[in-house]
């Protein structure tokens, strides 16, 4: 896959796919949507729904690594234990990764590089506060025996993915969430939240970053027929 680096409007970067406007996160500002869509509006929520630990998070889309390490900074600050699991099917190469200014605009270059050279496949501790798994998946193939506080849904757009946001996914990821576990993203087309209710999702529109008027979080409330079972 073919991706080059370009800036967006908070300085920080994010990659584009040439010949299309698909990016990885948004051009007014990489940084400043990861922030608030998934640590804010996601981490932050479920923080204070559940209080206990440790919060554990699902990725769908680990992309750049930017959600993974703006959520391990956020994990050290609140000295919240953070287990993190993240799938990706085409991971960026690692000599790409390192040219991201993802590091040192967060102020941890280190942890940045951790991220992206850790192995797939296998849990590992970046921090007393913060685990990550790392699984070169599709999502439609993903299994686990655990479920989530909180699922950060950061797939392509539904122009680019339309197979994602579909009421199957929508489905599959309501039962991966713990009751009263929420996802968010940063899509909030009508089409989609139609796909979440429909799939049992109970379906908000908080305020959107910077560029965006709103974004959706979406709740589990109740228990439904699923095979996954509390660790």
């Amino acid at each position: 896959m073919d991706r080059r680096i370009i800036a967006t409007k908070d300085g920080s970067h994010t990659l584009e796919l040439p010949g299309s406007s698909t990016t990885y996160h948004s051009r007014h500002g990489a940084m400043e949507e990861s922030r608030h869509v998934f640590v804010h509006t996601g981490l932050g929520f479920a923080a204070a729904r559940f209080q206990q630990t440790p919060l554990r998070i699902f990725e769908m889309g680990f992309g750049t690594g930017l959600n993974a390490l703006l959520t391990a900074i956020e994990a050290e600050r609140r000295k919240l234990p953070v287990r993190y699991t993240t799938i990706e099917a085409h991971p960026v190469p690692a000599g790409l990764a390192t040219q991201l200014n993802f590091g040192e605009a967060a102020g941890a270059p280190e942890l940045f590089a951790a991220l992206h050279g850790t192995h797939w496949g296998g849990d590992v501790a970046l921090s007393p506060f913060f685990t990550i798994r790392k699984e070169q998946a599709v999502l439609e193939e993903f299994r686990s025996t655990q479920r989530f506080h909180v699922i950060y849904y950061d797939a392509f757009a539904p122009s680019a993915q339309p197979e994602l946001w579909t009421t199957e996914r929508f489905r599959q990821l309501h039962d991966l969430l713990l009751p009263g576990g929420v996802l968010t993203t940063y899509c909030s087309k009508s089409v989609v939240r139609k796909a979440m209710e429909d799939a049992g999702l109970l379906v908000t529109k908080p305020p959107g970053p910077w560029g965006k008027r709103e974004m959706v979080r979406a709740e589990r409330t109740r228990e439904q027929g699923t095979g996954n079972k509390e660790p």
